[in-house]
Order: structure tokens, then C-alpha cells, then sequence
């Protein structure tokens, strides 16, 4: 077993409370007679021999949902899914090219409720060897890798500000070189960062 497995294996161990879209203003609530719809994504780490890199996409800016972000591979749970675990793996076949048969799937992180209603389950996977990313086309602009070293550090976050919907909207945000990381993809990796740095 690899240090990078190791660490995230005891990390995923840890307790660690609720994650959402709304942690940073408890002023934002979901309708509570609209029940959120299942969704997954993996966080894919890749075991590189430059260092393990987390895999992240650029969503294609003509997109009608959260064009132009940064995101991790995934989506809703169809009903034709086994599960959330199966979704996130379709999704990252799907978007990225990744063969759910080179994932190793170590664990998830909390369920991540997000402010476009969704029940959010992030599956931590290795992925060792080689690996060419395929990104899918008119939906992924970009695949791209960040070490995992710089979204581990809590310290790296940010929280920032915009309007949304006429409410000014507090968010997380880990900006990485062009990429500017944040939203429900921050929220979700900062827990990450929190159960591995405790």
C-alpha cells in the first residue's frame, strides 16, 4: 500500500459533519417540500510517478448547468444505476474515459447537499498506471490534473463572495493556476483536506 493510500484510507476513517452548499450562510436554506435528487461524483486520485494528482474537468462553457466550472467527474443516479457508487463510476467513463475497472474506490466522503438541489455522495478511487483522459464530447472542455498535495492543505481555501439569486452567496474556492476551483467542488475537497490534516 502506497503513503498517499495509507493517509487517504485513515482520512476516510475519520468522523466529520455535514457537508453543503449552505455551511457558509445559514441564512440560504433548500425548500423543504423539495426533496433533493440523488447525485454522485468521484474524486479520482491518480498515483503518478510525479506525484499523485487529483483529476478534475472543465465543463464546457455552453452548457446550460454551471457552464465553464470546474468540477469532478460525475452526475445524477439514473435509474437504471446500481447505486451512487455506480453512477459515479458510469459518469467518469463517461465525461473522462476512465475504465471504472481501474478504480479502486477506497471510500466516500459526506453526503454534499448543493443549492441546485442535489444529494451529493463523493467516492475517494485510486487510479495507478497510465491513463489518457478522453474527454467527453460537448459536455467536457478540459481534463486536467492538480497535485493532491495542494487541495489537501486546508490552509490553500479561500472563502469568497458573489451574488446569487439576489443574496450574496459565501462559497469556498482553491484556486490552482488558470483553474479556479470552487463551489460544491471546493466544499466537497475541503473535507477532504479536514479528515486528512486531523
Amino acid at each position: 500500500m502506497t503513503e498517499v493510500e495509507a493517509t487517504l484510507r485513515a482520512a476516510l476513517t475519520r468522523a466529520a459533519g455535514p457537508s453543503s452548499d449552505f455551511d457558509l450562510n445559514p441564512g440560504i436554506r433548500p425548500r423543504p417540500d423539495k426533496p433533493l435528487r440523488p447525485a454522485a461524483v468521484l474524486v479520482p486520485v491518480w498515483l503518478r510517478p510525479e506525484g499523485a494528482g487529483l483529476i478534475l474537468t472543465k465543463r464546457s462553457s455552453h452548457l446550460k448547468h454551471h457552464p465553464g466550472q470546474i468540477a469532478l467527474p460525475g452526475g445524477k443516479v439514473d435509474p437504471t444505476d446500481a447505486g451512487p457508487e455506480a453512477a459515479a463510476l458510469r459518469e467518469a467513463r463517461e465525461e473522462i474515459g476512465l475504465d471504472p475497472a481501474r478504480v479502486s474506490v477506497l471510500g466516500t466522503l459526506p453526503v454534499h447537499e448543493t443549492v441546485t438541489g442535489f444529494a451529493v455522495t463523493p467516492f475517494v478511487g485510486l487510479i495507478d498506471g497510465p491513463f489518457t483522459a478522453t474527454p467527453e464530447a460537448g459536455e467536457v472542455e478540459e481534463v486536467f490534473t492538480v497535485p493532491l498535495s495542494h487541495v489537501l492543505e486546508p490552509a490553500r481555501f479561500l472563502i469568497e463572495g458573489r451574488l446569487w439569486m439576489g443574496v450574496r452567496r459565501r462559497y469556498y474556492a482553491v484556486p490552482y493556476g488558470p483553474y479556479y476551483i470552487w463551489g460544491a467542488t471546493a466544499r466537497i475537497l475541503r473535507g477532504l483536506a479536514e479528515r486528512v490534516s486531523t
